[in-house]
């Protein structure tokens, strides 16, 4: 080392600088490759089937799991699941999550679904349905996916929680399904993908052992997307110091009773498309309802499990095309605020009952045919939007 630097002293000036400009060239060029191995390997094993290293992505060390030994003595205000007091001291500090996840049939198994506490679906276009999963309670790192689009009417259900929002774009078109400029006029505390890229997302064109299509590729973490929120000063409260519940109504909750005779709960959106019918079996064994999409298991590739609720809820709205002067005028809307009839599945029963929001702000609440609100077993809720006069059989 001595002795090369005494070479380096012995040049002249102009030999001293292209001696560097040579030094850089190199380090760039060796550091280039390094990258393209390590990033573009993935989208290189896509396109040839090459088979690469999987790139470890850096993990966020803000989540938080729960010790199983300590006593579960707090109920979750979005869902009414038992948790410790140490969860609930770090719920505390942020506000609810919002993703959107696809259901294309080639989408399917996604990651993450089984681990939030609520979930909305309703179809996005076509027939084809969407969830946005919501998380709060649920405080460990979940890799969630894949994610897509806003649609203006998720944006409704979104205001109950005054949520962190996460997507990838959304409908644009002047008009009433105009998502993308409904967020800017409502003030959502927006998580589009456009504005934050990689590492907290990023695309896996191998998350089913074999090539899909861009569309049904993008992946994030929970633990990521609340780190962006935190950056952006969107924690538990805002900037002027008001807390995401301030306005927030918990719905009721009461301990699960097995017990009741609706086994199978069938599900229609589109009678043209079949592949989007939903099956919800009873399993009075554990007193929840495990789903199946298509006719086949519905699966969270996050742990290769069936997924399964303690409450479903189908609402019936009134859908309608939006008539923006989009190709196929295939962008939709649904009638979320007002009242209209709803199916609640519980403890094996139904309850035949409506829904009831006064305003896009409101929170929606579920009420019995004597107008008693609903009390939810603690746990996951599906609230399935279809449209008036669907097929719904149990």
């Amino acid at each position: 080392m001595k002795n090369i630097l005494n070479i380096f002293a012995s040049l002249t000036n102009l030999q001293k600088i292209l001696s560097l400009i040579i030094i850089g060239v190199i380090i760039y060029g060796g550091s280039a490759s390094i990258s393209y191995y390590l990033f573009g390997g993935i989208f290189r094993s896509a396109v040839s089937g090459e088979q690469v290293a999987t790139v470890s992505l850096p993990t966020s060390a803000s989540a938080f799991i729960e010790d199983p030994n300590e006593p579960k003595t707090e109920s979750c205000p979005i869902n009414g699941r038992k948790h410790t007091q140490k969860a609930k001291d770090f719920w505390d500090q942020r506000r609810p999550l919002a993703v959107m996840i696809e259901n294309h049939t080639e989408s399917r198994p996604q990651s993450g679904l089984s681990a939030a506490d609520v979930v909305y679906e309703v179809i996005a276009e076509g027939g084809i349905t969407r969830f946005m999963a919501l998380y709060y309670c649920n405080l460990s790192d979940i890799q969630v996916g894949p994610v897509r689009s806003a649609r203006t009417y998720f944006l409704d259900w979104l205001s109950e929680y005054d949520a962190l929002y996460a997507h990838v774009g959304g409908a644009n078109t002047p008009g009433p399904a105009d998502a993308l400029g409904q967020i800017i006029k409502y003030g959502t505390k927006d998580l589009n993908q456009f504005s934050i890229g990689f590492p907290v997302f990023w695309r896996d064109y191998q998350r089913l052992g074999h090539p899909v299509a861009t569309e049904h590729t993008m992946y994030s973490t929970t633990a990521k997307l609340w780190a962006v929120g935190e950056k952006r000063g969107w924690t538990a409260t805002d900037s002027a110091g008001i807390r995401w519940d301030k306005n927030f109504t918990p719905w009721e909750f009461k301990n699960d009773k097995a017990g009741g005779e609706a086994v199978n709960v069938k599900v229609n959106f589109w009678e043209s498309q079949p592949g989007y019918d939903v099956e919800w079996i009873y399993d009075a064994a554990t007193n929840s309802y495990k789903r199946k999409n298509g006719g086949s298991d519905h699966i969270d590739l996050n742990n290769n499990t069936q997924l399964s609720v303690k409450n479903v809820v189908v609402q019936f709205e009134k859908e309608s095309n939006a008539n923006d002067g989009y190709p196929g005028n295939v962008h939709l809307l649904y009638r979320t605020t007002g009242s209209g009839k709803a199916l609640i599945f519980q403890d094996g029963n139904a309850v035949e009952g409506k829904w009831i929001k006064a305003s896009r702000l409101a929170r929606t609440k579920y009420v019995d045919g004597s107008g008693k609100e609903i009390q939810f077993n603690g746990g996951l809720i599906w609230i399935q939007t279809v449209p008036e006069g669907a097929k719904v059989s149990y």
